[in-house]
């Protein structure tokens, strides 16, 4: 599972059909301790209405094609929780409500 940060929106009017009425969300892994972007950037299907801004957890490759929404979906990424809170140790690194 990776946790990533949601930078926008991708829109695409063309597309397989089997994406008709999903949501892709362009996303940025970030660092757990001081939740900083690192690495590249993807694309992603949000399967819990997550909207840009918000800290969320993701899978890839075939666990990608594991929820209701994305059973038999050509991805390779999925959005499958938006984050409340991240603690590491006795630190508390995100508090969604403090943001």
């Amino acid at each position: 599972m990776i946790i990533a940060k949601v930078l926008g929106n991708l829109v695409c009017t063309q597309k397989s059909s089997r994406l008709d009425g999903v949501k892709f969300l362009i996303v940025q892994p970030i660092d757990l301790n001081t939740l900083k972007l690192e690495g590249k950037s993807l694309v992603a299907i949000d399967t819990v209405g997550a909207g840009v801004g918000e800290i969320v957890m993701l899978v890839s490759g075939s666990s990608a094609r594991q929820t209701e929404r994305t059973t038999n979906t050509p991805t390779d990424s999925s959005i499958i929780a938006i984050i409340d809170t991240i603690e590491m140790g006795d630190k508390t690194t995100y508090n969604k409500s403090r943001e």
